[in-house]
């Protein structure tokens, strides 16, 4: 066995899965920001969907360029684990100050919540991104990148399980009938538990595979580098976007209601010339002589022709749609569909412990099926269950309780693969290429998850916008109550059959991934 292909000891394992916990704390606190804002902090639906896809269009930079940054650090002790320690308490301060609630005019708090809200994405790039690419580092093994896998998720689901079922039993405790107050202390307390968690991370994980140092000049260079080629990745994004802006917008309260199909209409134009637009970008640069590319442009240009991870790519999109748009919805539906508010730190709960409960047998699982055929079996079940809860009754809580669970089971395998999936595609890379960039490969896969993420927050604010919800108006929530059933149910399930498309044609199965491994070890011996 090779020093780069070992077998990580459980103490490893386990210290890597607690910056994932970490993470999660961040992550899972989010799904609560669209009812915050709403119905505690006092920003209108359509304003919090325009700051939620605003804000996660900033992230294609600062994701991109963190992997690429990330990729060129070179420190005595390495190049991802270093900023997993440098970013702990930056995010945990922000992860704080998100949550608190300003003495500020209503304009004073809606640029308080995008400064703020931009900041945390910031700091939680700094740590994710080389937290996710770690692991592409930590051993060349395919199989125990499946394990490590598995172990990161459980410690995700295990953050997430106390971050979404206290969060609000200790907003009433902290509170007292003060939600302003509950919600600020009780993400202090995560904040503190999150640093810690990252330091753990930190002592605990070994980085074993080296690349060759890439040397790109003055750091000056290297973002002005990044920042000319950075629009073949988000033109696309900014074109999805201002559609969804333009969509999101109230016209009648801003007084242009005879504009509004001229405005949608620019809107999809600009959406269609983005994707024409980077079409030709990336033919441009695969065209484009290596002896005249960056190596950043090089980088770029071995991604835009690996098939696997540009249909991975697609299926980030649709598994952060489908995990995020169910519990950003959640606390809506039970509030005002079921009325049983008191059961959603319930349902949170139960729902996360059977995510982890996959996250502990898709390791095993992906040893006996293909990690590709996996995913569809976890989007195919998860749209059945998930779409059934459309035709649930209020008197029907324990059969809504069921097929969430096992809606969510399915679910719960679609971020071990996923990652595991993008390891892989870093594999294929250097096998085609002789050149390995995994902070980007890992970057711009995570950029593309939390853009599904953000595109799925804004989907549930723009469904309850467009039919007039406004927590203050029993009249506007009464007409909202079939937006809430359907972004609980069917919404989620058309998205895992597009997926299931997406993933059909996945073309690295096991017997490839091994032909890949053992020739790559081959090479690093030599």
């Amino acid at each position: 066995m090779s020093t780069t292909d070992v077998k990580l000891s459980t103490y490893e394992k386990i210290g890597y899965s607690l910056g994932d916990a970490a993470a999660n704390f961040v992550w899972r606190s989010t799904f609560f920001l669209p009812i915050f804002y709403t119905d505690t902090f006092g920003l209108a639906a359509a304003q919090t969907a325009i700051l939620i896809l605003v804000i996660r269009l900033s992230d294609g930079v600062t994701d991109v360029l963190m992997g690429s940054i990330a990729d060129r650090t070179n420190t005595r002790y390495g190049k991802f684990r270093p900023w997993v320690l440098w970013s702990a308490p930056v995010l945990g301060l922000f992860l704080a100050l998100l949550f608190t609630t300003p003495d500020l005019s209503d304009g004073g708090k809606l640029v308080y919540a995008y400064v703020i809200y931009f900041g945390l994405t910031l700091a939680y790039t700094a740590n994710n991104v080389p937290y996710g690419a770690l692991m592409g580092v930590m051993t060349s093994s395919v199989q125990e990148r499946s394990v490590l896998a598995s172990f990161r998720f459980i410690g995700a689901f295990s953050g997430g399980l106390l971050v979404m079922a206290l969060t609000p039993y200790l907003v009433g405790f902290f509170g007292q009938g003060d939600r302003a107050e509950g919600y600020k202390y009780t993400m202090m307390v995560f904040a503190v538990l999150l640093v810690v968690f990252l330091i753990v991370t930190y002592l605990s994980t070994k980085e074993r595979i080296v690349p060759e140092p890439v040397d790109t000049g003055s750091l000056k260079n290297e973002i002005w580098d990044i920042c000319k080629n950075l629009p073949i990745i988000l033109i696309p994004i900014s074109g999805i976007s201002v559609l969804f802006i333009f969509l999101s917008l109230n016209y009648e309260e801003m007084n242009i209601p005879q504009l509004a199909n001229h405005f949608k209409l620019g809107a999809l134009g600009y959406c269609v010339a983005a994707f024409a637009l980077t079409l030709f970008m990336r033919k441009w640069l695969i065209n484009k002589p290596k002896d005249l590319c960056s190596p950043l442009q090089k980088d770029l240009a071995d991604l835009l022709t690996n098939k696997p991870w540009l249909i991975l790519l697609l299926v980030g999109i649709m598994f952060g749609l489908f995990t995020v748009v169910r519990p950003s919805a959640a606390s809506y539906y039970f509030k005002y569909v079921l009325g049983r508010e008191d059961l959603i730190g319930v349902y949170f709960a139960v729902t996360l412990v059977a995510s982890l409960a996959a996250a502990v047998v898709t390791g095993y699982l992906s040893g006996k099926i293909s990690k590709r055929n996996l995913m569809i079996i976890a989007f195919a079940g998860g749209s059945i269950f998930n779409g059934l809860i459309f035709w649930i009754q209020p008197e029907q809580v324990s059969f809504m309780f069921f097929l969430a669970i096992v809606g969510e089971f399915f679910a719960g395998m679609m971020p071990v693969l996923f990652f595991s999936m993008l390891g892989d595609t870093a594999d294929y890379s250097e096998w085609k290429n002789n050149r390995r960039a995994t902070g980007l490969i890992f970057s711009a896969g995570t950029f593309i998850n939390k853009t599904g993420h953000g595109f799925a927050g804004a989907i549930v604010l723009m469904v309850l916008a467009y039919l007039g919800y406004d927590a203050a108006n029993e009249a506007s929530i009464a007409n909202s109550i079939v937006g809430m059933k359907m972004l609980m149910s069917l919404i989620p399930a058309f998205i895992g059959v597009l997926a299931i498309i997406f993933v059909w044609t996945y073309p690295l199965d096991d017997a490839r991934m091994q032909e890949i491994e053992a020739e790559l070890n081959a090479r690093r011996e030599a």
